[in-house]
C-alpha cells in the first residue's frame, strides 16, 4: 500500500507541462530559464535578522548566569566573542570570522552550558574544559577546543587528576 501511495505522489509530481494551464507552463518555463543565485559565502553563514523575543525563564536565567563571556582563543588560532545581549537578559551575541549568532540558553539534562540560535542552525555548548560552536545544519563543528582562563585550568587539571573511568572494574571479584 504504501509503494502505491508513494507511486501515485511521484506520478503526481512529475506531470508533463501540457497539463498545466498556459500561464503556469510560461511561468515555470520563466523560473526554468533564471539562473538561481548562488548564495554568498558571507550570507551563508550569517544569522537571519532579530526579532525581539519572549523573556526568559528562571531556568535559562540561571544558565545564562554561568556563561563565559568575552574573548576565547580556540584551536587554530581562531577565537570567538561571546557578549550578553544589553537589551534582552539571557541572550548573547556569538561573533567570529564569517559569523554572528544571537543566542538563547537551553536547558539540557547533562548539566552543559548549551545556547541556541535555532533559526541559523548554530549550537553554543559550554562545558568545563572547552567550548565548541556546531552547525547543526550541516553537522559539524565550526568552533572548537574555545577557552577562557577558567576552563584551561580546569583542563589542565583533568590532565594531572584524571576523572575515574566509567568502565571501572576494580573490586569486580577477579
Amino acid at each position: 500500500m504504501q509503494k502505491l501511495i508513494t507511486a501515485l505522489v511521484l506520478s503526481l509530481l512529475t506531470l508533463p507541462s501540457w497539463a498545466q494551464s498556459p500561464t503556469t507552463a510560461s511561468k515555470a518555463s520563466q523560473a526554468k530559464s533564471k539562473p538561481a543565485k548562488a548564495p554568498s559565502k558571507s550570507n551563508a553563514l550569517q544569522a537571519a535578522p532579530v526579532e525581539p523575543d519572549t523573556p526568559m525563564g528562571p531556568d535559562e536565567l540561571a544558565i545564562a548566569e554561568r556563561v563565559h563571556k568575552g574573548q576565547l582563543p580556540c584551536e587554530l588560532g581562531a577565537t570567538v566573542r561571546l557578549e550578553a545581549d544589553a537589551s534582552q537578559p539571557g541572550y548573547f551575541y556569538l561573533h567570529g570570522k564569517g559569523f554572528r549568532y544571537r543566542m538563547h540558553p537551553v536547558v539540557t539534562t547533562t548539566g552543559a552550558i548549551r545556547l541556541e540560535d535555532r533559526k541559523a542552525g548554530a549550537v553554543w555548548l559550554q562545558l568545563a574544559n572547552k567550548s565548541m560552536l556546531m552547525d547543526q545544519n550541516k553537522g559539524r563543528r565550526v568552533a572548537d577546543e574555545c577557552a577562557n582562563a577558567e576552563q584551561v585550568a580546569f583542563a589542565e587539571n583533568m590532565k594531572t587528576n584524571p576523572p575515574p573511568s566509567l568502565i571501572d572494574t576494580t573490586g569486580m571479584g577477579r
